[in-house]
This record gives C-alpha cells, structure tokens and sequence, in this order.
C-alpha cells in the first residue's frame, strides 16, 4: 500500500508499515504540503491538527482508506469521503482510556490547587494553611456527552465515590437504562446535567449543533462553587464567554485540553486566570495508548492490503 502518515505515531507501528508499505510521512503539513505529497497515496493515517480538507482529498485520486488515529472527525470533510466512497477507520478505544484518565488529573488538579501549590514553593512561599481544596467523593459529577470517553470518565468518578449525572445527544429509555447499571443517571437535557454538577466535563464531538454550546447561558446555569473541564475539542466551550464567569467569580475554576486557538505561538485568552490549567491537547497522549492504536493501525493497513490483493485481476 502506497500511505502517507500525516500525523505522528507510535514510531514501532511507522516501523512496521515501513518494512511492509511504501510510506511516506509529513508530519503536521498544510493544506498545500499535504496536498502536493497525497497524489499517488492509496491511504492516509492521521490524528489531530491537521486538515484532511476537500482540497487534499481533491488532490488524491488513488485515495482508497483514511486511517484516524483517534476518534475526532472535525479536521476531515466528511461530505467528500462519503460522495467518494473512501473507507473511513476509526481507532477510538485506547485514546478514550487515556482521554478519561487525563480528565481526572485535570479534576484533581483544580480541586487540590495544584498548579498553584507547585508555582508558590518554586518561589519559596509555604503556602499551606492558604490551599484548601475540595473532595471530589460525594461530589456531583456532570458529563456532558456519555459516549466512549464521556462512559469511561462516569466509570471513574463511581470508583471515586461521586453521583453521576450524564446527557446524551439523542436520549432513549433504553439508554437510560444501559447507563443505570454503570451508575450513571441519564437526565433528558444538558442544562440539567450543567445545574447539578459540582465537576463537569465535556466530551462532545466539534459539529454546527456543539460549537460554542458552552456559552453564556450555559455558564449560567453552572453553581460559583463548580469546576469545568474540557477535553473535547476547542470550540464547544466559549473562551470569553469563560472568562467572564470566571473573572465575575461565578465558576471556581476551569481546565482545557483543547482550546479554539491551537499551535506553537498561540496564547489562549484564559492564561492569566490563576484558578484555570491549560494543556496542549494531550489527552490521549500517552505510550500506552499510542502502543495500543498502533497495533490496530497496523491490522487495518493489513486489511487493507489484503482486500486489493483480491481484487487485483491475475492475467491469464
């Protein structure tokens, strides 16, 4: 197969391709970079910050597979992928463990001041009677969107002894009850889930319908004592509209994986806030779960490689 990796992976699964695959790799490319290299690719692997555009996949006619190394599909135009028939794989399971784990870290880290602990005795100031920090067991925790992570994160708040409250985009009874058995009440709307929680995290898909959905309004509904993480992707929450509750004291404190502005050089509105902790979109940045997702890459190309064998045409 004929692949271009156009996001950074497990480098033993880039081996692997490598000794079986002509691979070539550009690795967080533009538009036009990656636009100039797809024309003769069969497939593409790629994750995060970079945009798998209609003029890229115009640019690839011998495009047959794209490969997400992940689960977002917000830098990919859907609508040509399906006009064109090219088979879409998706690897969500390892990064959603990974994903979940770093949602409690960022929990923790608001909860227990942590940043702010670290930062003060760097500077030498004991600040121990001025850090109180709240439990998070018999805390409520909200999640906004209970799929693949949004499960694993109500899973984890049961281990630690919270009442979990969720929303779905599309409720059913049958849901409800599913949920139920995981500890986890399924509640008709997010307003709901949003006014209950003391932790909320968010953990929707970036689409027309969730941009900015955690604006003003939402906020709003939130109490002054309550901790907001989002770890979906930058957009869903409204940074300024953030802010402002935050300066306004309305929200205790605030953590974002993902911000609406990402890259080298940028700075997110949030930064000067000393009750909020910023991360570079790491959340299923881990080994293990990169080991994980590279071995599914590599059955998939394997897949892949075996369904054109079959339908080669062997000369008489």
């Amino acid at each position: 197969m004929r692949i271009l990796v156009a996001s950074p992976i497990d480098p033993a699964t880039l081996a692997a391709l490598r000794a079986d695959h002509d691979v070539v790799e550009r690795l967080g490319a533009s538009e036009d970079g990656l636009a100039e290299v797809v024309t003769d690719r069969q497939v593409v692997i790629f994750r995060s910050g970079v945009s798998i555009s209609r003029r890229v996949l115009d640019a690839a006619p011998a495009l047959r597979a794209l490969v997400r190394a992940g689960s977002g599909l917000d830098n990919l135009d859907l609508d040509t992928v399906q006009a064109r028939g090219i088979s879409l794989h998706r690897v969500p399971g390892p990064g959603a463990q990974a994903v979940a784990e770093l949602t409690f870290a960022l929990f923790l880290g608001l909860a227990r001041r942590v940043v702010v602990a670290d930062q003060l005795l760097r500077r030498g100031h004991w600040a121990k009677s001025e850090l109180v920090g709240v439990n998070l067991t018999e805390k409520t925790l909200g999640i906004v969107g209970v799929g693949s992570i949004g499960g694993r994160v109500g899973a984890l708040g049961r281990a630690w002894g919270m009442n979990v409250v969720g929303c779905v985009d599309h409720w059913s009874e049958e849901r409800r009850l599913q949920l139920a058995t995981d500890g986890i009440e399924l509640v008709p709307d997010c307003a709901t889930v949003l006014a209950a929680a003391d932790f909320a995290s968010i953990h929707v898909p970036l689409n027309d319908a969730t941009r900015g959905m955690i604006g003003d309004a939402a906020l709003a509904r939130m109490r002054p004592t309550a901790y907001l993480v989002n770890i979906a992707r930058g957009g869903v929450v409204d940074e300024m509209a953030l802010h402002r509750a935050l300066v306004e004291e309305r929200l205790a404190g605030a953590a974002l994986d993902v911000h609406v502005r990402e890259g080298e050089g940028k700075i997110s509105p949030l930064a000067e806030l000393p009750n909020v902790i910023l991360t570079p979109h790491i959340g299923a940045a881990t080994s293990d779960a990169q080991r994980q997702i590279g071995v599914q890459i590599v059955e998939i190309i394997a897949g892949l490689a075996r369904d054109q064998e079959r339908t080669q045409v062997v000369p008489a």
